[in-house]
């Protein structure tokens, strides 16, 4: 099978907003306890925070980490994960049904985000709190005054201000799942109020409006147009949330929703376009995929209600998710200039790319290295390419062959391409034209490839892993049947 891939240095599709490489941390399940804190662990810092955690996610660069949820965060009081410890209230946690100790509140975690160098994206309560409590969180997070809530932030030991500039206006507030549960006018009311205020403490601060919980919500598209068409002044992005699964073990199938994924994407940037157009705008709201992975494998788990820290919706991924994944970041890079966020949910234990044992080890899960190369390596340019290869039929959809982004990067003078070869069957030889790039050289190639589409990783076995190929001599090369590759060249930088 062969492919072909022609990008032109003056085509750009945009510049990557780092914040693209995001990922989230909700109080659920071992996400945070045994998970990114467990101060009996051997490895825990004077904090109680897992060093060999936070190695881990260094390594995969993340920028911004959402937080505190997530369904969680819509019965929340912000207050208990303040202050004194040993006063911090113990609360039934409605939303995943267990015992939340609040040991883990902002005050710790913002101290966490500076240890793995990344900034937090936090989230407000817009399900059983309102404006007047977004507000004050704003001020106790981000102000320096003389005044009740920063002062508040001072008696608890914190001094200079965390400097938070990306907030969430709730979390998925269309879904009758959610505490707090709203139409889109109600909901659009509250999210355009406390975004006011919340801008009125802080204007420096970003707000991002709760979008649809997915592209299959029966009020997707309406929620979108009621909440922008209220809040469209005072919001600057608005979010999406997808997850994939297999369960219906057809893989052709499963490699293909990447290609929906975009759809969803392209969908929700004209609704943002037409409600621009109808105020006469000059301001364009732009996109938070501020939830997205696989998840399936998990569901229906059981666990003891009301307890503290279960092992809860803990997937296990497979070859085959990685290349999923590999896929829908090639569909983020390639939508880099509505989409300025994007978090894939979540980070350590709860549907992630790191997994602990409680007093043990933490390990890298199979979608932690296609994640880990596109943060690291995807950053710049993503240019505008024109593929041609074979197709298959899925999702009622013509799917290529052939997923892939090609990213260039000024500073470094190097092109990254990023490329998924879907096929289950055949190996694929891949043509690169690119114009404009006189003199580039590959200088490396990274393939994930397992024979198996279902293995996995765990604390004893790593049986999926990249590994380095052979450097191709020409513009040809050789994509292995199902594999997810990364292959980067050496030109002049820009002058």
């Amino acid at each position: 099978m062969r492919a072909k891939i022609t990008v032109n240095k003056d085509f750009a599709i945009g510049e990557i907003d780092k914040r693209l490489y995001g990922s989230f941390i909700e109080q659920l399940g071992r996400a945070v306890y045994g998970g990114i804190y467990e101060p009996s662990h051997e490895s825990a810092d004077e904090c109680g925070f897992r060093k060999d955690v936070i190695d881990l996610v260094s390594k995969l660069n993340v920028p911004i980490v959402r937080y505190p949820g997530g369904n969680f965060v819509s019965g929340y009081d912000w207050e208990d994960g303040t202050g004194d410890k040993a006063l911090r209230p113990k609360r039934l946690e409605l939303a995943w049904g267990v015992t939340e100790t609040n040991e883990v509140g902002i005050d710790e975690f913002q101290e966490w985000a500076k240890r793995v160098d990344t900034e937090v994206m936090m989230a407000v309560n817009l399900g059983t709190r309102g404006a007047d409590d977004a507000k004050n969180l704003v001020e106790y997070c981000n102000l320096d005054t003389d005044t009740k809530y920063a002062n508040k932030r001072r008696a608890n030991g914190l001094e200079k201000p965390f400097g938070i500039k990306t907030w969430c206006l709730g979390n998925e507030m269309d879904g009758p799942w959610q505490i707090g549960h709203k139409t889109a006018s109600e909901y659009a009311r509250i999210a355009h109020e406390a975004g006011k205020m919340m801008k009125w403490v802080d204007p420096s601060i970003e707000l991002v409006a709760c979008g649809s919980s997915s592209f299959y919500m029966p009020t997707f598209g309406e929620w979108e147009w009621t909440v922008l068409d209220e809040a469209y002044d005072v919001v600057d992005y608005i979010s999406l949330h997808t997850y994939y699964g297999n369960a219906a073990k057809n893989t052709p199938e499963f490699l293909a929703n990447s290609v929906a994924m975009d759809e969803f994407i392209k969908g929700v940037a004209n609704i943002c376009d037409a409600v621009k157009a109808k105020k006469h705008s000059s301001k364009t709201v732009n996109l938070s995929f501020d939830e997205w992975n696989v998840w399936y494998h998990s569901n229906g788990a059981p666990f003891e209600k009301w307890s503290v820290a279960p092992h809860q919706i803990e997937d296990i991924y497979n070859f085959e998710d990685a290349l999923l994944v590999g896929c829908m970041l090639s569909t983020l890079q390639n939508n880099c200039d509505r989409v300025k966020i994007a978090c894939l949910a979540q980070l350590v234990n709860v549907i992630a790319p790191i997994m602990t044992e409680n007093s043990g080890r933490a390990w890298a899960q199979t979608i932690f290295y296609p994640f880990m190369y596109a943060s690291n390596y995807g950053r710049g340019t993503t240019l505008r390419s024109i593929v041609t290869c074979d197709t298959y039929k899925a999702l009622g959809r013509d799917i290529p062959y052939l997923e892939s982004s090609v990213i260039y990067n000024g500073e470094s003078g190097e092109i990254t391409v990023f490329a998924t070869n879907r096929s289950l069957d055949e190996d694929m030889l891949l043509s690169l034209d690119l114009q404009g790039f006189e003199n580039a050289k590959v200088i490396e190639h990274i393939e994930l490839y397992c024979d198996d589409l279902l293995a996995i990783n765990d604390s004893n076995c790593e049986r999926v892993s990249p590994k380095s190929v052979d450097i191709a001599s020409g513009m040809d090369i050789n994509l292995r049947k199902h594999s997810w590759n990364m292959i980067r060249f050496k030109t002049e930088k820009n002058k």
